[in-house]
């Protein structure tokens, strides 16, 4: 319930009775008694929208009071549509403006209700901005509201996805401190959009990291096993199914990744086939095909004589950047799904591409660890060194790391890739 006006301090006796007050005559109140106080602190109200801190200190809670509870709009709102101000906003970086009206809401009712100072709004903007334009690059729309709204076309998982790859996507980019951040401001965002009823449901509900950084972006989803593996690459029908079935499980890429991958990443003429990333967070900046070289070939072999063909493995005509998104590729490998017969649910979780890259990270991250104990240990007690790790990162090259990686990763990926190479 919303607490009394009067408790609010005012700007003096001959203050308005702001809560009586329509919106011509908030206007009217606005000019006569606000308008005044910013030109005497040398602003000008013709030009500036006050502050929620200006307007606190100098006595105006009862006017923000009013616009909220009895308007249902902000000052920022107020200043655009009742005084005509020409506000100059945050640059979101997209153009949906009723997602930008969210989250300017939201903002500036943080800003009112917990009396947020004015870095800590830029903070939390700085981090819904980064979201935002994140998740418009990796689903291709800065539409962030109808996926979650509570007469959605779009399927409650489907949002979920999107969201998630967005954070997917972003663990690419940023520390996992600042992701965390993110993670929490975005979250409250979609909380305050549920409880105003404005959407059916919070997206990041579920999303687990380690928020201490050492997982290679994995989230709580389990595995794909590699019976699983099997029947997605068996069920395959072409170039552009079976590229997806190795690129996620046995190249273990995000879904980002794979729509953008490039002919030019992949090295496939030396004795160490791979692909190349020129920078990857939370990954190794190569990665060994030690299955799938055939479907690659054949995804590339597909396009080559094309004079269009601008390189990209999954190509779009209509997307700006010439390549699928994460979005697609999520699509494409749930009808995959669907096809092979997977289970509904395995461990509890509906198959999603990143519990392929759980199953490609799982065997990578033991293969390191048992090159390391095992197999580096040897060489560290021969050499008197004290430390195996010591060994794999500063006496092993780069190519003898990458073989010695490689040979082992055939051996764990050959349960599930046997049927090809």
């Amino acid at each position: 319930m919303p607490k009394s006006p009067d408790s609010d301090p005012v700007a003096g006796q001959d203050s308005p009775a702001w809560t009586l007050l329509d919106r011509d005559g908030l206007v009217d109140a606005y000019r006569d008694v606000v308008a005044p106080a910013m030109r005497a602190d040398d602003l000008d109200p013709e030009t500036e929208q006050p502050t929620y801190e200006w307007l606190n200190d100098n006595g105006f809670r009862r006017f923000i009071y009013t616009l909220q509870e009895h308007h249902d709009t902000t000052v920022t709102e107020f200043c655009k549509q009742d005084l005509g101000l020409e506000v100059q906003g945050y640059d979101w970086g997209i153009d949906h403006a009723d997602t930008i009206d969210a989250l300017e809401r939201y903002l500036d009712r943080q800003q009112q209700r917990k009396s947020w100072s004015e870095s800590t709004i830029d903070a939390h903007r700085s981090r819904l901005g980064r979201y935002v334009r994140t998740y418009a690059t990796v689903n291709d729309t800065d539409d962030l509201l109808s996926p979650v709204a509570r007469e959605s076309t779009v399927a409650a998982h489907e949002a979920v996805d999107a969201c998630w790859a967005t954070f997917d996507e972003l663990d690419q980019e940023v520390a996992r401190e600042t992701l965390r951040r993110i993670y929490i401001t975005v979250s409250d965002w979609y909380t305050t959009l549920v409880s105003r009823r404005e959407a059916a449901l919070n997206p990041t509900d579920g999303l687990d990291y380690n928020w201490s950084g050492d997982d290679a972006g994995t989230t709580s989803n389990p595995p794909l096993g590699p019976e699983h593996v099997e029947s997605l690459f068996e069920a395959a029908r072409d170039t552009r199914e079976k590229l997806l079935v190795v690129a996620l499980c046995g190249w273990g890429l995000r879904s980002g990744e794979v729509a953008a991958l490039h002919a030019d990443q992949i090295v496939l003429d030396d004795d160490a086939p791979r692909i190349e990333f020129e920078s990857r967070k939370n990954g190794p900046g190569s990665v060994a095909l030690i299955y799938g070289q055939a479907a690659v070939v054949e995804r590339i072999a597909q396009f080559d004589h094309d004079p269009d063909w601008s390189g990209y493995l999954f190509p779009s005509p209509r997307s700006s950047s010439g390549h699928r998104t994460g979005g697609t590729i999520r699509n494409w490998f749930d009808d995959l799904a669907e096809r092979a017969a997977l289970p509904e649910t395995i461990d509890g979780h509906r198959p999603v591409p990143q519990m392929a890259r759980r199953f490609w990270y799982d065997r990578y991250s033991s293969t390191v660890e048992e090159l390391v104990e095992h197999q580096i240990q040897e060489i560290a007690e021969e050499q008197g060194s004290a430390s195996a790790t010591v060994v794999w990162d500063d006496y092993l090259s780069e190519d003898r790391r990458r073989e010695l990686r490689r040979e082992f990763m055939q051996e764990k990926l050959a349960d599930a890739f046997a049927v090809q190479r």
